[in-house]
């Protein structure tokens, strides 16, 4: 798309059309113009008049917008004017405009931007129109607009050229409407429960806070190498032990991965900590997150996702991880067991494992492969082996498990929490546990963030964090099967 390609008939013609604008001397790319309303601000005030009542007033207003229909021929003409809020019918005649002004109309393409001052009116059919007695040129289009019946077709094209998709398409663009509104919903509920947004650096000296594979860059002054952050938490903690007490950001991390439906490389995350909190504190304020996003967009706090219903206005129900494997599968994993004993389990129910794995990791993909699929209302899973949460505080009553739960909603999982790891010794002998899985071959294991450490040895109270992958939240909220339905300049292979 970036490479110049040869002009065809269409493209010429309107290059033509904004040369003879030139010679009339009219600027095609025009200048601020001042409009009275939006089009839905019409709609609001107008649509309920009566056809009599609204046009013995002779109401004048101004709008601008993008031409995106035009029909008529002769000395009249009918066209469509579309701004950020919808669509409003202009209705021009050549001897109430001029034959300067109507010329201008008639020489106009879909996809130019006028602006228009007339009167109010509604027509026969009962249609709220504009009845122009001025236009004024704003921009010129000089390619077309997609076809109006078919929109863009090409999947491709449209996270490639999202500004034509949110042109041709109100679903898309009412879907980002909405996006803004869910995470301006979750700022609210935060603001308004004692949290405080912060802003933490993108740029890290290693990588730590989540299992990924990050981004590596190069800062030149300072001859050192650093990394995009693949999550937000480690610094949020640090404000905890500095006192905060309650943060959060909702900020871009970036993870050097696949790229599927589901995943892309740069996402938007939300992380909160509050000190005080454990993990069923935590699970509230998830639920009130939640609830709050879904009302923005839902009348009733019902969505349909993919053709199922889920309903946030009921309370999100809660189960350990041991049970909701013993209720699928039969296998009681309270049982203290060897690495042995769990590796026969697993083979006799045909669930895989790396060599270097221990019984957690084993729980875990137990309950990936019988439980998470069928799970459909939202729903908290609580209790995750220690193996597999290297910053999560152990269970005071079953230290082989820790405080940590994940939301799970239609067998996908939309927030991770625990009470937080605040022991610094502990701390340290997780990490050291991690960089012995990634000797072992697990490249995706954290090292040992010897400043997070020093950190928390100043004392850091007990404290609940969470984190919420947003896109994924707007995925669920806005019925989008793909996570680039979301992201407005989803990570594309650059077009050849």
């Amino acid at each position: 798309m970036a490479n110049q390609q040869p002009m065809n008939d269409q493209l010429k013609v309107r290059r033509q059309k904004m040369e003879e604008l030139r010679e009339a001397g009219i600027d095609p790319f025009g200048h601020r113009f001042e409009r009275d309303h939006t089009n839905q601000e019409l709609h609001e005030k107008f649509g309920n008049q009566g056809k009599e009542e609204l046009n013995d007033k002779h109401i004048e207003v101004t709008i601008a917008g993008r031409m995106v229909a035009k029909r008529g021929k002769g000395k009249v003409g009918f066209a469509d004017l579309q701004d950020r809020t919808g669509r409003m019918q202009l209705y021009i005649r050549k001897d109430e405009v001029g034959e300067d002004m109507y010329y201008i109309f008639k020489r106009s393409d879909l996809g130019d931007h006028l602006g228009i001052t007339g009167e109010i009116i509604k027509t026969d059919m009962g249609e709220l129109t504009v009845k122009v007695s001025k236009l004024t040129f704003l921009s010129k289009a000089l390619r077309p607009l997609p076809d109006k019946f078919h929109g863009l077709q090409n999947v491709e094209q449209i996270y490639r050229q999202r500004y034509l998709d949110l042109i041709s398409n109100k679903e898309s663009y009412d879907r980002f409407v909405n996006r803004s509104k869910i995470i301006s919903a979750v700022r609210s509920y935060l603001d308004g429960n004692g949290f405080l947004e912060v802003e933490t650096p993108v740029l890290h000296n290693q990588a730590g806070g989540a299992s990924a594979r990050p981004f590596i860059t190069h800062h030149n002054a300072l001859d050192i190498q650093l990394y995009l952050r693949i999550a937000l938490e480690l610094h949020l903690k640090r404000l905890i032990v500095g006192g905060m007490e309650r943060v959060y950001e909702i900020g871009r991390v970036f993870r050097n991965e696949g790229i599927d439906t589901k995943h892309n490389p740069e996402f938007t995350m939300l992380e909160s900590y509050a000190a005080y909190f454990d993990f069923q504190d935590v699970m509230d304020e998830t639920e009130g997150i939640f609830k709050a996003a879904a009302a923005v967009v839902t009348d009733d706090s019902k969505i349909t996702y993919q053709g199922t219903e889920v309903d946030f206005s009921k309370e999100f129900k809660r189960v350990h991880m041991v049970d909701a494997i013993k209720e699928a599968t039969g296998v009681d994993f309270w049982q203290e067991m060897t690495v042995e004993e769990a590796k026969k389990l697993a083979d006799e129910h045909k669930v895989h494992y790396e060599s270097y794995w221990q019984v957690g990791h084993i729980i875990n993909e137990f309950f990936e492969q019988f439980c998470e699929d069928k799970i459909v209302d939202p729903t908290f899973v609580y209790g995750h082996p220690v193996e597999i949460s290297p910053l999560a505080k152990k269970n005071a009553d079953d230290p082989r498990f820790t405080d940590r739960f994940e939301l799970f909603i239609l067998g996908n999982e939309y927030a991770n929490a625990f009470t937080e790891l605040n022991d610094p010794i502990d701390q340290r002998q997780r990490f050291e546990a991690q960089v012995a899985e990634r000797q072992a071959g697990n490249d995706e294991a954290e090292g040992i963030d010897e400043d997070y450490i020093e950190a928390m040895e100043y004392g850091m109270p007990p404290t609940g964090g969470l984190g919420i992958g947003i896109d994924r939240l707007v995925m669920l909220l806005t019925d989008a099967p793909s996570i680039r339905d979301v992201l407005l300049f989803p990570t594309l292979r650059p077009d050849a």
